[in-house]
């Protein structure tokens, strides 16, 4: 949790004493400026935006520090000849002299970081290399969900339906259905009478339960023999985030693998985005299937088993 501040504190060590090292060369320039005079070093004048790309600040950074470097007068702004809109930057003849003056302090500079990386056991050069590259595949964000979802996930358990989940599973499924469609005639028969229109016909529900409050739930409907659909999908609003949906996704597959089917198929609707992409996170895939008797769907998939 400290990485953050303890990184800061190499940082700011490392400048104070960069900028000592500037005066042992009697060059007066301030660390925060060097990224910048670097990146004009060769004489070539450059946008503000051009600079930032290079030296990877941000664009009011480079500014802020161009203005800082202009008033002592290392470098100038001019306008662009094509686009006056736009103002570039090159070193002065008080800047350019210093990059002749710098090279031995190159030199020195970079023995002495190459001597002290050799000293450690870690290199520090490449480890930072390796953070920043773990970083842009997967953001500290990122990964803090995930850990997140993986420990709220284990008070999750997934359980059959009773008779004293009715209500939770009906609550559950007006929940979403009414707030991006509206309620149809398949959804009244299933929700109301969940027993003769699921599980009388061979059909399964299941119920997600978070400290062993229902707050999931979806039902496995027999089409056939070897095919089962899977249905009323719905997780409470107040449980996202915890991995549920992926788990009762699981269960229901689970159970039509050990009941024998070969196909899983699902009804849906583009708008609902994280849903789609849970669907294909378990497998399915895109399909042209019958016509549906919901309106809202606009989108068809199915599982081979």
């Amino acid at each position: 949790m400290a990485l953050g501040s303890r990184l800061r504190r190499l940082s700011e060590l490392l400048t104070e004493q960069a900028g000592k090292v500037y005066g042992l060369y009697d060059i007066d320039m301030q660390p925060k400026w060097f990224p910048v005079f670097y990146a004009l070093s060769s004489g070539e004048e450059k946008s503000i935006t051009q600079i930032a790309v290079e030296i990877g600040h941000s664009h009011p950074s480079v500014s802020t520090i161009v203005k800082e470097m202009t008033k002592k007068g290392l470098v100038k702004e001019s306008p662009n000849q094509t686009d006056a809109r736009k103002n570039y930057v090159k070193l002065t003849a008080q800047g350019l002299a210093i990059t002749e003056k710098i090279q031995d302090q190159y030199s020195d500079v970079n023995a002495a970081i190459e001597n002290a990386l050799h000293e450690t056991q870690y290199n520090l050069w490449k480890a930072i290399e390796e953070w920043e590259f773990l970083l842009e595949q997967k953001d500290l964000l990122k990964r803090v969900q995930d850990e997140k979802k993986i420990r709220e996930s284990k008070d999750v358990k997934i359980v059959s339906y009773e008779p004293q989940y009715h209500h939770a599973f009906k609550r559950l499924n007006e929940e979403w259905i009414t707030q991006y469609f509206k309620m149809e005639e398949a959804d009244h028969k299933s929700l109301d009478h969940a027993q003769e229109y699921i599980l009388d016909k061979g059909g399964y529900i299941f119920i997600a339960l978070y400290k062993g409050e229902p707050v999931g739930a979806c039902a496995l409907l027999k089409t056939s023999g070897k095919v089962f659909e899977l249905a009323k999908m719905a997780v409470s609003p107040l449980a996202k985030g915890k991995g549920i949906g992926l788990l009762l996704g699981h269960a229901a597959i689970k159970k039509a693998r050990k009941k024998g089917a070969k196909k899983l198929y699902l009804e849906s609707n583009t708008i609902l985005k994280p849903a789609i992409n849970l669907y294909h996170k378990l497998g399915f895939k895109k399909v042209s299937g019958a016509p549906s008797p919901y309106e809202r769907c606009n989108i068809q998939m199915e599982l081979e088993l």
